[in-house]
């Protein structure tokens, strides 16, 4: 497990994570031209929904990734026991539309005709977990490869054929085919093993310690579905999908740290979470400043109609550049956990481990969320409010929700790790992105002229993206030392890497 590079992995991660920003964006693109906002916003809760099926997940993914990390050949046991889960997924969701199809005035047809999705989302994550555990960089080529072939597919389906939702729909599971064939090819010496039962035995007596951990990610996208069961409407929808659509970007600054996971279980030093922390804010910080200058033409891009949504976006990228340091943190946090090595481990020992407690405490914070956000609507629907005011106190409400929990997780890891953060060098990002995007915005508030065409306007808008990205990139460069050596280090794992 040291042939793991911590530096390359994540580097690797973090270019292809910005070249997916860019094939995403533009298939996000292609749907929002397309559909109208309500078929937007069905788009967003069919993620949602699908999504409920997924606790079948860990039960087995969680498990291969820690065991072929540490030697244990589990991958074809992983694949074959997947595959079988992804069928009663199938049941579980059908039951699932059915109820909610009897509470909204949602097309039921199209929920059916997603259920297409999850065959092939089961298998592309059980490769992506056995792939985690020795090559984790061919993850990140399973996804760019799945990322831009929905373009060319979805430019068909979508925009020539105008298939709307079901093109949407075939287009996901078609570029899914694409990455799952990159995947299989590399984690087929993984695979074509035998199937042990000892090991599903093991997964199945213990499969409340990895799927208790996704419950909370299950309550947290809960809120798109309470959202349109009180209010009766999916443009809100439409209008919280294009913002997140635009503030994502933030989250790809978590994929320098792709690597730490699988390097901690295997049993690397602290350090190196206090180098990625430094990585991490070097890109987060300009990411989330981007998303700020280009709030307003990114979602006029994606669709003039969601141009009013530019001040939901104010809230929405430190939602998710907290949630992502919080991320690292309980990644650090399990990294660290050796419970599962024990044979002799008992339950209590499992409910002691942070395999147990960290979950708890994100289910605890998004129950409470959930329950705020149903009293808020509860109390602000009756007034007959615009939609994009109730999607703006949404924003807020999540924002609030999420600092107390990060906060608590920072002080855990300071407590675990010690890490000694270069407080001057992340001032100095934060300053420059400040200043860098900050120039930005004012000049495409000057300049910058909105118009109807998509080919018009976008040419002038990357123009901008170019410059904000060279400027942030030269100056920290020729003022910080840490950034001459991360570009230094950048060069040299490269080197290293085809030598």
């Amino acid at each position: 497990m040291s042939s793991i590079r911590v530096t390359y992995t994540g580097l690797i991660s973090f270019i292809i994570g910005i070249t997916s920003v860019i094939t995403g964006f533009i298939f996000t693109l292609i749907i929002t031209r397309q559909l109208t906002p309500d078929e937007f916003g069905t788009w967003s809760l069919i993620g949602v929904l699908v999504g409920y099926v997924f606790l079948l997940h860990p039960i087995v993914n969680y498990w291969t990734t820690r065991e072929i990390v540490r030697g244990v050949e589990s991958g074809k046991t992983a694949f074959v026991t997947s595959n079988i889960f992804s069928v009663i997924a199938i049941l579980a969701y059908l039951l699932i539309v059915n109820f909610y199809g009897t509470q909204t005035t949602v097309n039921e047809d199209i929920l059916i005709i997603a259920a297409l999705l999850i065959p092939v989302e089961f298998l592309r994550n059980v490769l992506n977990s056995i792939t985690s555990g020795f090559k984790p960089q061919f993850v990140e080529y399973g996804f760019i490869a799945y990322e831009s072939s929905k373009i060319p597919i979805g430019f068909i389906l979508i925009y020539f054929l105008d298939m709307g939702l079901m093109g949407a729909i075939i287009t996901t599971v078609l570029s899914s085919l694409v990455s799952i064939v990159i995947l299989f090819s590399t984690s087929f010496e993984k695979i074509k093993g035998q199937f042990n039962s000892n090991y599903l035995k093991k997964w199945l007596k213990l499969f409340w310690i990895p799927t208790y951990p996704s419950i909370s990610t299950t309550i947290i996208d809960t809120d798109i579905v309470i959202y349109s069961m009180m209010t009766g409407s999916f443009t809100g929808i439409a209008y919280w999908s294009a913002a997140k659509a635009i503030s994502r970007i933030v989250r790809h600054s978590i994929k320098m740290n792709s690597a730490l996971y699988p390097k901690l279980l295997a049993g690397g030093k602290n350090e190196y979470l206090q180098e990625n922390l430094l990585k991490v804010f070097y890109f987060a910080f300009p990411l989330s400043a981007l998303s700020l200058a280009f709030a307003e033409p990114g979602l006029f891009a994606l669709n003039p109609l969601y141009r009013i949504a530019t001040f939901v976006i104010l809230f929405m990228v430190p939602i998710i550049f907290i949630r992502q340091l919080g991320n690292i943190f309980q990644v650090s946090l399990m990294g660290r956990e050796k419970v599962d090595i024990k044979e002799e481990s008992t339950f209590k020992d499992y409910i002691k481990s942070t395999l147990f407690y960290l979950p708890t405490l994100l289910i605890i914070q998004r129950v409470g969320y959930i329950a705020s956000l149903s009293v808020l609507l509860f109390l602000l629907v009756p007034t007959k409010i615009s939609e994009i005011e109730l999607v703006t106190y949404w924003a807020i409400l999540l924002l609030i929700a999420e600092v107390p929990l990060t906060s608590y997780l920072y002080l855990l890891v300071r407590r675990e790790f010690f890490p000694i953060l270069d407080s001057k060098s992340i001032l100095k990002y934060l300053f420059t992105s400040i200043m860098i995007f900050g120039l930005i915005y004012f000049l495409m508030k000057q300049y910058l002229l909105y118009t109807e065409s998509i080919f018009e306007f976008l040419p002038p808008v990357l123009g901008f993206l170019a410059l904000g990205i060279s400027g942030y990139l030269g100056i920290t460069y020729l003022i910080d030392s840490k950034t001459r050596l991360l570009f230094m280090g950048i060069i040299n794992e490269i080197k290293n890497k085809h030598m």
